[in-house]
């Protein structure tokens, strides 16, 4: 390790209590994706206070914040999202969401108060830095289309050689980082299914076209598509979590709505179930005599981590928290849209453990109880720290 990284270091564990402030603030005030103007101007009055030029507006609610070091080098990139979910808070801590029905229940809060420690104390310290450092802030990752996309295209990446980002987790212990290296995450699609039937007496069906028997059906079917009509040695899940249909016990249904989502890593075989899904929708409504529409969305593609980055992102993490810290992690199916930043430039993403002994850092992320170890704060900034050390020593 770096004299430089480890000034960078001590800088940042003596802001540790303000950078947990600044999680709990953002967790008592969440707000949703795409919705996200408070905390866009939060974002965007604290990278001023440091000195940072300041771009907002991007893509949408996006911001970005520019750090010029005092040394040549290339120029990075490391990004934090920073919208909540529609869960109510059920935790009974003095940090608990003052928003009725919305929570930070996945470290949204947690990586843009790790990044902001990290703009903080690079801002003090940019006669040291090599190169130059854009802070990107991404409003609505949990909501496709999804922020990143847009702000790509708003030139958030334009100029960054190489682009990093990071995931807080309550799955891994707190102390250990890891990545997967290649396809890693998965590509996510949704879909609405409406069924348009007859509705009718109850006592009456063949009156009728039941569209809730109809809909009941697509939800049984639709999950033979990957069990007979996938390669079995493709990872692919198609997931129905909503069904709407009926108003009361005696009326037969009019109208049913199906939501679902899909998820694969190969492009073929994304295409391929998209297709099977609209012939099985079409040919089950229309033998119920039955009209339908499908609305689907074609959402996040694969986050893929390239493998000489992966080696590089190891290399470092064992220099700053000891080769025993990395775990080399499986793939997933959860989606993440980071994955656009990945398909324009080098880089990585990582899962920093945020899990300790104590239940509440146990629940899962989107759960109403979601919380984490706030040392993974300073985890989370020390990674950062050490990737922009690495320029400026390369």
């Amino acid at each position: 390790m770096t004299t430089t990284l480890r000034r960078w270091i001590r800088a940042l564990e003596t802001d540790e209590r303000e950078i947990i402030e600044v999680r709990r603030y953002l967790h008592r005030h969440p707000e949703l994706s795409f919705e996200e103007h408070c905390t866009a101007a939060y974002i965007a009055e604290r990278l001023r206070d440091y000195g940072l030029e300041v771009r907002t507006n991007v893509g949408g609610n996006g911001v970005l914040g520019f750090l010029q070091g005092g040394k040549p080098g290339r120029t990075l990139a490391f990004r934090a999202d920073f919208d909540a979910l529609p869960i109510q808070d059920e935790k009974e801590v003095p940090y608990k969401s003052t928003v009725p029905g919305v929570m930070h229940a996945c470290g949204h809060d947690a990586h843009t108060a790790a990044l902001l420690g990290v703009a903080g104390v690079l801002s003090r310290h940019r006669d040291e830095l090599g190169g130059k450092i854009v802070f990107l802030f991404q409003h609505a990752e949990e909501k496709p289309p999804g922020g990143a996309k847009a702000m790509i295209e708003d030139g958030c990446l334009d100029g960054v050689d190489a682009v990093y980002g990071l995931h807080v987790s309550s799955e891994i212990p707190y102390g250990r980082v890891g990545l997967r290296e290649g396809p890693a995450m998965a590509a996510v699609d949704a879909f609405t299914i409406t069924i348009v039937g007859k509705g009718g007496h109850g006592a009456r069906p063949h009156n009728s076209v039941d569209a809730l028997v109809v809909g009941s059906q697509l939800v049984g079917s639709l999950q033979q598509i990957v069990s007979r009509r996938v390669n079995p040695l493709q990872p692919a899940v198609v997931t129905v979590g909503v069904f709407h249909a009926g108003t009361a016990f005696n009326v037969i249904a009019g109208k049913a709505k199906l939501e679902g989502t899909v998820r694969t890593f190969d492009r073929q075989v994304r295409r391929q179930i998209e297709d099977e899904i609209r012939l099985l929708v079409r040919g089950v409504c229309e033998s119920a005599h039955a009209d339908f529409e499908i609305d689907y969305l074609n959402g996040y593609p694969p986050l893929v981590n390239p493998s000489s980055e992966a080696g590089r992102v190891r290399a470092l993490v064992g220099e700053l928290f000891g080769s025993e810290a990395w775990i080399d992690l499986p793939q997933v199916m959860g989606a993440e849209d980071f994955a656009y930043y990945l398909e324009a430039k080098p880089g990585a993403y990582l899962h920093v453990g945020a899990r300790n002994d104590e239940e509440l850092t146990h629940y899962p992320h989107h759960h109403p109880k979601f919380d984490i170890d706030e040392r993974a704060l300073l985890a989370a900034g020390k990674v950062f720290l050490s990737l922009a050390a690495a320029e400026h020593s390369s």
